[in-house]
């Protein structure tokens, strides 16, 4: 992954520790970006396995297939 993807999630931790009130140690915060890395490359790497295209079209299917299931479950377009 790109430096870009880590800041991102990184950024998205802290928005989360601030509006929570609490807040994560160096460790902390290395443990659970790695937890994530680690369960969407196993994630993208099923689908392009199974799909048989290349990784950064499987993350595409990956992301189009979570975006329609949360429109779905969300009922804005029945």
């Amino acid at each position: 992954m790109r430096k870009n993807e880590f800041l991102y999630i990184v950024s998205y931790f802290e928005w989360v520790q601030g509006i929570q009130s609490f807040f994560w140690d160096e460790a902390d915060v290395n443990d659970k970006l790695q937890h994530i890395m680690t369960n969407a490359f196993g994630e993208v790497l099923s689908i392009s396995q199974h799909e048989k295209v290349d990784m950064r079209t499987a993350a595409h299917m990956l992301a189009i297939g979570r975006i329609a299931q949360a429109l779905t479950l969300r009922g804005i377009y029945p």
